[in-house]
């Protein structure tokens, strides 16, 4: 029974590496595709987005919303965060502690302005700034998602830190119900497949900007 335990240990460590590096490798061809999209082209796809987020039922009846802050390489969604308080929504925005994120609230544009750039240019409510934790206010209704790669099934490929993923695991325990999950990207971002395990959450609706 020992041996069989090992064997299986270095057949689960192998398939575990396998799976790290053929992630890793299609981050980086994703990367250098997006790399070469215009500036123009990513305002046109991002504008797309924002319009079929728009439409969406799921979106137009959520009132706690839990929203990335893009950087220059994502589909912006500033316009995204305008539109929630200018709906009267509830808007909930990562805040990173160490190996954790959490959500907390913003509570309009102006605190969005206020809010401090990290070390990778994106900004981010302070650590030591008391703010609405999502989790232990009432949950969230809708996260949008970002990615380096989906699928139109819905799975996804983060950027390999492991934290939307971690924090979804912690979401569906905490919640009585599922938040409704979007995953927002270029065309250019969608793939065929892409390699995952039990530990990657998928998203109900990927929506890109063709």
């Amino acid at each position: 029974m020992e041996k069989r335990n090992v064997i299986y240990s270095d057949w689960v460590t192998y398939n575990m590496a396998t799976l790290t590096s053929a992630k890793s490798a299609l981050r980086r061809e994703i990367k250098n595709i997006l790399r070469n999209i215009t500036l123009e082209e990513r305002k046109k796809q991002s504008a797309n987005v924002f319009r079929k987020l728009c439409l969406l039922k799921q979106y137009q009846d959520s009132k706690r919303i839990s929203l990335y802050l893009s950087t220059k390489d994502e589909i912006d969604t500033l316009p995204i965060l305008k539109h929630i308080f200018d709906l009267g929504k509830e808007a909930f925005v990562p805040q990173y502690h160490g190996k954790t994120m959490e959500m907390v609230k913003l509570r309009s544009m102006e605190d969005y302005e206020k809010l401090p750039l990290t070390k990778w240019n994106i900004k981010q409510p302070s650590t030591t700034e008391c703010r609405e934790n999502a989790l232990e206010t009432g949950g969230l209704d809708l996260i949008i998602l970002p990615g380096v790669g989906f699928t139109v099934n819905g799975k996804r490929l983060g950027h390999g830190m492991g934290y939307y993923d971690k924090y979804l695991k912690r979401c569906f325990k905490k919640q009585r119900m599922k938040p409704y999950l979007i995953a927002i990207g270029f065309r250019e971002q969608i793939q065929e497949d892409i390699p995952t395990n039990d530990d990657d959450m998928p998203v109900d609706i990927v929506l890109t900007g063709d």
